[in-house]
């Protein structure tokens, strides 16, 4: 992998768990993610049209466009009625192996090929992040609900992954992201009105630091996505990419501890170290 690639991908990496960890705080998770997709939606237009880039230009590439849009609401839903059932420390290494969900789809279908130097680093660093998120005496299977949302949420990894890597043969990365998350907006505030009596929707009293806990998180997220798709532009593989945004795990851990409990030091070394080997294997053969 590319020295230039590899280093965007691990700062996108280290900031992403920052968004997440002020997402996590959000006192209503619906209306969290709602406005997490109405800030990078407003981010790309206004990067869209600061580049000049050509916003009419997805039109050309509309079904990965829809393919992209499909996998994030499969990646979006799951993850927040995950949050919403307090299931997502057991269930957050299942999402987070995507690279897995890709490299079975890409060589079986789209005609990838890996060598075994990257493939033995991406399962190094699949595995290391499920060992560092692991928690001990999970039983899956005693809640098939969840776990089927926790591999609905990998799948859509996977899936808007791709697309996003095909879509940036043809398109910037500011246009990919206009167009999904202004598809994504309707999604989510439907998502968010469901159930709830229109009189009765309670939405928080906006202060600044409340209006600053809604804004900052997207600010961080499209920074964070926009470097990806910047990684996939410049000719990142799509697996070998999300491998090594797996570093977001070890940061994750340190930043409060939300997936694991205190604790089982030894295996969080080991862990650790597997997963960053798993990393510096990917970017030195791939």
């Amino acid at each position: 992998m590319d020295l230039v690639i590899a280093a965007m991908v691990v700062t996108s990496a280290i900031i992403h768990p920052f968004w997440n960890l002020l997402q996590k705080k959000q006192s209503d998770p619906q209306l969290g993610y709602l406005c997490l997709t109405v800030v990078l939606a407003l981010c790309a237009l206004v990067h869209a049209l600061a580049a000049g880039s050509d916003i009419l230009a997805a039109t050309a590439v509309l079904p990965l466009i829809m393919l992209s849009w499909g996998g994030q609401i499969f990646y979006g839903m799951c993850l927040t009625l995950t949050l919403s059932r307090g299931d997502l420390s057991a269930y957050y290494p299942i999402i987070r192996s995507s690279p897995v969900f890709i490299v079975v789809v890409g060589v079986s279908f789209l005609g990838y090929s890996y060598s075994w130097h990257v493939l033995a680093g991406i399962a190094m660093a699949v595995a290391g992040g499920f060992l560092l998120l692991y928690r001990r005496g999970t039983d899956y299977l005693s809640d098939p609900k969840t776990l089927g949302l926790s591999l609905l949420a990998m799948s859509g990894t996977g899936i808007y992954s791709i697309a996003d890597s095909q879509l940036m043969q043809t398109i910037t990365p500011e246009v990919q992201m206009l167009w999904v998350e202004m598809m994504l907006i309707p999604v989510y505030l439907g998502v968010f009105l469901h159930g709830r009596v229109p009189t009765r929707i309670s939405v928080p009293r906006l202060t600044v630091a409340r209006l600053t806990m809604f804004i900052v998180p997207g600010v961080l997220a499209y920074a964070s996505y926009y470097l990806i798709l910047l990684a996939f532009k410049l000719g990142g593989d799509v697996a070998a990419v999300t491998s090594v945004r797996q570093a977001s795990i070890p940061i994750s851990v340190l930043l409060g501890g939300f997936f694991l409990r205190e604790g089982a030091i030894l295996r969080r070394l080991f862990a650790s170290l597997l997963l960053a080997v798993g990393i510096v294997v990917i970017i030195v053969t791939g």
